[in-house]
């Protein structure tokens, strides 16, 4: 026994060797490749933490990236047609950088990150989110708006150098909670959105003051889970409406892309869209676990994507108001989602060859879009028509039924829905317009339990809780959290009752999606995600930002992110 403990423990095991980083992926147009020396990025990163650690309360705001394209309206034969530029948050710090299309015939537009051509520095706040205004951009005016942690919003120019901006809710009147996303009103140069952790969105007009004290409100209109307010004044002033949307944060929104739509969606867990200009409700999705933490629309403006705290990505349609589909790919929360409208549909399939039969043909990918989430992953997914409008298979002779028999289920659906109205039948029902979809009524959702939004916060619920965990647990896969959420959140819809119908189908009722990309592509977590004409640009929490040229495009140069760690992408 001396022996042994006289010699000691062993030898010390090596270091886990950090996970490789990809720079490279290929679908079926072709190989994307990361611009730059991946090998330098991921040893400038360091070895790999056990798991990416969660944002807590006192944890940098998410690194954003907002991009504009600036038209040159006297541009030279053949030379550059646009140029950019590019806002990024780091800290306290706000990035921005320029960039221009190489000149030459067919030449792409690149965004220059090799140096920030200016940078601002704040105190005692953090740039929480940013958002250029795509209407008005252009060479005598560029509009920037910026929340922060505290509560501000401000206004820049950043064509005019000598400009100080206009600050709103400077005193925190208005709201005293972090910003949660910024965005201007799609084609209007003065009005924009704001939402905050309060679970508050506000309309401003960036012409319109503030007020020097707390403003007061009258209700205009509310529904289940919402409730609108205007401002009382007899001058104008700001916010000029209210909305309390659901309960907890509100974490982000997006206007459909004819700008007659938004979608919310929240801690508590809910998608809401709203027609924008009425205030009513058109439609609701619940998560199937947890919050939500982001969403977008498709091109066409007919199907919602988001993402979120139960480590998926719901697929839902605005037409039919329910779940198409559902994707896993990533192992932690997902953190952004978005549509690809330059991917290039399939090329149609060959003629059939000889005098054999023609082969089958694939499904047709009607959309493509990404995710990215904490577990550092970037996913690609491609949604199909055999997803989207799924045909039941042609009908078979069947026995005649015997008296009492039940009504045998509806092809093409879960046994458990057949009988349910939850869901549009196949090949029955009326056809609904996509942009004019109906109102939804508030009597439509009165079985269903809100309770007060008004109650006292509840305890941050235990993170960590992924989709994957509940699946290996057996026979409780399918079983809800108690109160409708972590920690039963409040204000959320009560899982108990909305578990299984077309708010909240179960995990079997709706497709499961595969990745058709799932790469590891940072050693932290990622927070960017945004599809350009010529490249893919992702960015992590450490300031990472990476451009992955296109199968095909030439002529980019390697960017470095200009982050203060020194990684070079």
């Amino acid at each position: 026994m001396a022996a042994a403990a006289a010699a000691g423990p062993g030898p010390a095991e090596p270091p886990a060797a950090a996970p490789e980083l990809k720079s490279r992926f290929r679908t079926r147009e072709g190989s994307y490749r990361l611009l730059g020396p991946a090998a330098a990025a991921a040893a400038a990163a360091g070895p790999a933490p056990a798991a990416p650690a969660p944002p807590g309360p006192g944890a940098l705001p998410p690194v954003r990236l907002s991009v504009v394209r600036l038209a040159r309206s006297r541009s030279p034969p053949g030379g550059a047609a646009e140029r950019s530029r590019v806002c990024c948050n780091l800290g306290r710090e706000l990035h921005f950088y320029g960039g221009a299309g190489s000149a030459g015939r067919g030449s792409r537009r690149a965004l220059d990150l090799q140096r920030p051509i200016d940078k601002r520095v704040y105190k005692g706040t953090q740039p929480t989110c940013h958002d250029f205004n795509q209407f008005t951009a252009g060479a005598e005016t560029l509009p920037l708006l910026v929340g922060f942690s505290a509560g501000q919003v401000q206004y820049l120019d950043l064509a005019k150098k000598d400009s100080a901006g206009r600050l709103f809710n400077e005193e925190r009147l208005i709201d005293k909670s972090k910003v949660t996303l910024v965005k201007w009103l799609p084609d209007t140069e003065r009005l924009f959105l704001a939402s905050h952790a309060s679970g508050h969105l506000y309309l401003y007009d960036s012409e319109q003051p503030c007020g020097a004290t707390s403003p007061q409100y009258t209700l205009v209109t509310q529904g289940e889970g919402f409730r609108v307010f205007s401002c009382k004044s007899k001058t104008p002033r700001n916010p000029l409406l209210k909305w309390a949307v659901g309960s907890g944060p509100l974490n982000e929104f997006a206007f459909s892309p004819d700008g007659r739509s938004l979608a919310c969606v929240s801690q508590d867990g809910v998608l809401r869209v709203f027609h924008f200009s009425s205030m009513l409700l058109q439609g609701m999705m619940r998560s199937y676990f947890g919050g939500l933490l982001c969403v977008c629309w498709s091109p066409d403006g007919r199907y919602v994507v988001t993402g979120g705290e139960d480590d998926l990505v719901t697929v839902w349609s605005f037409a039919e108001g329910r779940v198409v589909a559902r994707g896993h790919g990533h192992k932690s929360w997902v953190n952004a989602v978005a549509f690809d409208p330059f991917t290039p549909p399939p090329p149609p399939p060959p003629d059939g060859q000889g005098g054999g039969e023609t082969p089958e043909e694939p499904p047709s990918v009607t959309y493509r879009f990404g995710s990215a989430g904490q577990d550092t992953q970037f996913c690609l997914w491609d949604l199909t028509e055999d997803v989207l409008d799924p045909r039941p298979p042609p009908p078979r002779a069947r026995p005649a039924a015997a008296a009492g028999d039940p009504p045998p289920s509806v092809p093409g659906l879960p046994r458990s829905l057949s009988r349910s109205n939850s869901l549009p039948q196949p090949g029955g029902g009326p056809q609904i317009s996509p942009r004019v979809p109906p109102v939804l009524s508030v009597g439509r959702f009165a079985t269903l339990t809100l309770r007060d939004p008004r109650g006292a916060p509840e305890k941050e619920h235990k993170r960590y809780h992924s989709l994957g965990n509940i699946s290996r647990g057996g026979g409780n896969a399918e079983k809800p959290p108690p109160g409708g959420g972590p920690g039963g959140s409040r204000g959320s819809l009560d899982m108990a009752k909305v578990l299984g119908t077309a708010l909240c189908p179960r995990l079997h009722e709706v497709p499961l999606l595969e990745p058709l990309v799932c790469k590891k592509i940072a050693q932290e977590r990622l927070t960017v995600l945004l599809f350009l004409e010529d490249c893919i640009v992702t960015a992590c929490q450490e300031g990472l930002i990476c451009t992955w040229a296109r199968p095909g495009v030439s002529g980019l140069s390697s960017q470095n992110g200009g982050s203060p760690s020194g990684t070079v992408v």
